[in-house]
């Protein structure tokens, strides 16, 4: 037998080529993966008030406001489901999003701003396209065209909206959005319902940032107003308030443990009080939230 009729070998391939290949293996399957993640998510509106809805999929609430003016959308969940957004937003009587408005930098509330920027004009707080331009392979399409720092109101659609940024909170960009006459606010990731929250720190957030910043909003907003949040079921002034304690109770713990001398692994074993169990059952562990609050809550007498 002949070197002809053996067949190709492996090492008949130059490691560069091999490389390759394996790279490409490796880039297939993170795609096929990548779409069975989303296979089965449906994009869903629900009616919140007046021109305003919420779409919800997988990644954060799209809030929506429909009318004479056209589609403005709040957020746009992952790349994946920009066309099922799209199809959501036909379906209640809307079109292509003129504008797109950010609560933060984060691939489950942008991940199809890329998508929908190209015909509609993104607007977001400035460290919001700060973060987005510091992040690899961001599409131009997707960055914010205009930007703000404390804040913006924007007349779409007989609506006085306004962008409130909340600073230091679940990241350093983060803002909330408040429809005045139909009495609606889009928290953004400032509230998970009835689940620890995530807390950015690395981003610049913080979780005293994040208390200051819900005791604002708690004490701005009315209280029956209708609130969309960026994880959880559309909902009331309430959760927020109750998200609120949750955190002051369980810094309060953590900062306990900390002041009898407990390291971190110590805190995280001995673990939160029942009453708040339920409330990892979410995006965020319980352990997780412990160590989050570990990373940014002082011990007592602590400036």
């Amino acid at each position: 037998m002949n070197d002809d009729d053996r067949g190709p070998t492996i090492r008949s391939i130059p490691w560069a080529g091999l490389a390759f290949c394996l790279l490409l293996a490796t880039t297939v399957a993170r795609a096929a993966e990548e779409a069975d993640r989303f296979a089965n998510v449906e994009v869903t509106a629900v009616p919140v008030a007046g021109s305003v809805y919420m779409l919800a999929g997988a990644g954060g609430n799209i809030g929506v406001s429909v009318g004479a003016d056209g589609t403005l959308i709040i957020d746009d969940q992952f790349a994946p489901l920009a066309e099922r957004i799209q199809a959501a937003l036909d379906g209640i009587g809307g079109g292509k999003p003129k504008l797109v408005l950010n609560t933060h930098y984060h691939g489950d509330h942008t991940g199809s701003n890329a998508y929908f920027g190209r015909t509609g004009t993104i607007i977001a707080q400035e460290n919001v396209r700060i973060r987005l331009l510091g992040t690899e392979n961001t599409d131009r399409a997707a960055l914010p065209l205009v930007t703000y720092d404390d804040g913006v109101t924007v007349h779409f659609n007989d609506e006085q909206i306004s962008l409130l940024h909340l600073p230091r909170g679940h990241t350093d960009g983060d803002s909330v959005v408040w429809f005045r006459s139909a009495n609606v606010i889009h928290m953004g990731d400032h509230l998970f319902v009835d689940s620890f929250p995530f807390i950015d720190v690395e981003s610049g957030g913080s979780v005293d940032g994040y208390v200051h910043n819900l005791e604002t909003v708690l004490k701005i907003i009315p209280e029956d107003i209708r609130v969309i949040p960026g994880h959880g079921p559309l909902t009331d002034k309430a959760a927020i308030r109750r998200s609120h304690d949750m955190i002051e109770a369980t810094r309060a713990v953590v900062r306990e443990g900390r002041n009898e001398g407990l390291n971190g692994d110590a805190i995280v074993a001995r673990g939160l009080p029942a009453e708040w169990a339920t409330w990892g059952a979410g995006f965020v562990s319980e352990e997780r939230w412990i160590r989050i609050l570990l990373s940014d809550t002082p011990t007592a007498g602590t400036p």
